[in-house]
């Protein structure tokens, strides 16, 4: 039994039918859209170009379409009628030059589209259509307006598409907060685009983080303006200086005596109190300076300059009343001020043998250090042994290592005989033959059976 056939769906049907739109097809494609039109063009009367006031007087619609194997696009048969857009789109700073510029791929009819109706607009810059970002502008940040509304390019180009009026960005954001607005363009001026591009790179979520000046401290709490004096642009906020005196010069305290550099003793922590490091300086801080507080040596402000020998501080303290000169460093430390440490080699008497041993006020009597003589009659007076017999040289038979017993060097009258008592009298003390003193002399305390008597000159 034979199968019933559906109509004209057999495979003799079936293809005829796909021929025939195919050649529909290619020929109203080849034609330009002569066939098949989407609908009618716009018909708004504008300035003439080449007798034509609208799109709908073209009648021919290969004047805008082109076919496939056309060397011109469409687009540049736009710019064959429109030749002012032609002339606008070779300038990178116009409306039409910016958008090719960036976006060359960019048709015509992304914001011209036609067919749409006699009455429609042929212009469609809609937010979610528009490449704003392609102008160096992003609407991300600005969807939808105060009371909620989606934008409109008209609340922002209130003029015209082309232009753009910074005021009108004043007008929007004061219906937000009319006290910040009216404070930001006081600060920072009314030409909102030279800092803001959209994507709120200067706004609340900006962050110093990214550059090389932190806020860290006291400086996280201080207001832009502070830093960024009249800033319009970029350029300016950039170009900011981040030394501390540029911004803290006209409070410095120290006038200048100290130099610029705040941060060598202050931080951002807190300005006070400051921690200044004396070991950078040429005058360190050890033993007892150490606990010192500024102001005793840095009276009255003073810091560049100060003095830093010994006695220009401690004069007032000297207890040698300026008899041992001002250099107090000969004897004195800073690690403890009666810890008294004297060179005496350093002086005109060094001290060698017994005197080492003897104690200071023995020779320095009544705190008395400059000025005292080195001659030994200033501390050890002419003993009545001596009886006046000899000079103030008394070097010349005794010396600082032992005081006695003392070597007679000069020539004497018995010991000096050859042959005679200067043979065997060489180790004899002075006491041996002089009991009392120079003048008197006996024989008998050796020689107990010999002439002669005490005192005698012969």
């Amino acid at each position: 039994m034979r199968s019933k056939q559906l109509g004209c769906l057999t495979p003799t049907g079936i293809i005829a039918a796909l021929l025939t739109a195919f050649v529909i097809t290619g020929f109203a494609f080849t034609q330009g859209g002569v066939i098949y039109s989407p609908g009618p063009l716009n018909a708004q009367a504008g300035e003439a170009i080449g007798g034509v006031t609208s799109h709908a007087d073209i009648g021919d619609c290969k004047t805008c379409h082109s076919a496939p194997w056309d060397v011109l696009t469409m687009a540049d048969r736009c710019t064959l009628c429109h030749i002012d857009v032609a002339v606008d789109m070779r300038m990178a700073a116009s409306l039409h030059g910016s958008i090719n510029h960036k976006n060359p791929n960019l048709k015509c009819g992304h914001c011209h589209p036609d067919h749409r109706g006699p009455d429609a607009p042929l212009t469609i810059a809609t937010g979610a259509d528009f490449p704003h970002e392609e102008l160096g502008y992003s609407l991300r940040g600005h969807q939808q307006l105060v009371t909620g509304e989606a934008f409109k390019c008209s609340d922002c180009h209130v003029q015209s598409l082309s232009t753009f009026n910074s005021l009108d960005c004043q007008t929007c954001h004061q219906q937000i907060d009319l006290v910040f607005t009216q404070a930001h363009t006081i600060n920072y001026g009314i030409d909102c685009l030279a800092c803001h591009d959209g994507v709120d790179r200067f706004g609340k979520a900006f962050s110093h983080e990214a550059f090389p000046f932190r806020l860290n401290g006291k400086h996280a709490q201080v207001s832009c303006v502070s830093c960024h004096t009249n800033a319009r642009g970029v350029i300016d906020f950039a170009s900011a200086p981040q030394d501390c005196f540029s911004c803290h010069g006209q409070n410095d305290a120290h006038l200048g005596r100290f130099g610029t550099d705040c941060g060598a003793c202050h931080s951002p922590e807190a300005w006070e109190p400051a921690k200044f490091d004396h070991n950078l300086a040429a005058f360190k801080l050890e033993g007892e300076h150490a606990e010192a507080s500024c102001e005793e040596c840095h009276q009255n402000n003073v810091y560049k300059g100060t003095p830093s020998d010994c006695y220009s501080c401690h004069a007032q303290h000297d207890e040698h009343g300026g008899r041992f000169g001002t250099d107090c460093g000969s004897c004195h430390t800073p690690k403890d001020w009666d810890q008294v440490t004297f060179d005496h080699n350093k002086s005109n008497f060094p001290l060698v043998g017994a005197h080492e041993r003897v104690q200071c006020e023995n020779c320095h009597t009544g705190g008395q250090f400059a000025g005292l003589s080195p001659a030994c009659l200033t501390c050890h007076a002419d003993p009545a042994f001596h009886a006046g017999a000899f000079s103030s040289d008394c070097a010349s038979c005794h010396t600082a290592f032992v005081w006695s017993p003392a070597r007679y060097n000069l020539p004497h009258p018995m010991v000096a005989d050859e042959g005679g008592f200067g043979v065997n009298h060489g180790g004899t003390t002075c006491k041996t033959c002089h009991p009392t003193n120079v003048y008197s002399y006996t024989c008998l305390s050796c020689h107990s059976n010999n002439s002669g008597g005490e005192g005698g000159d012969d």
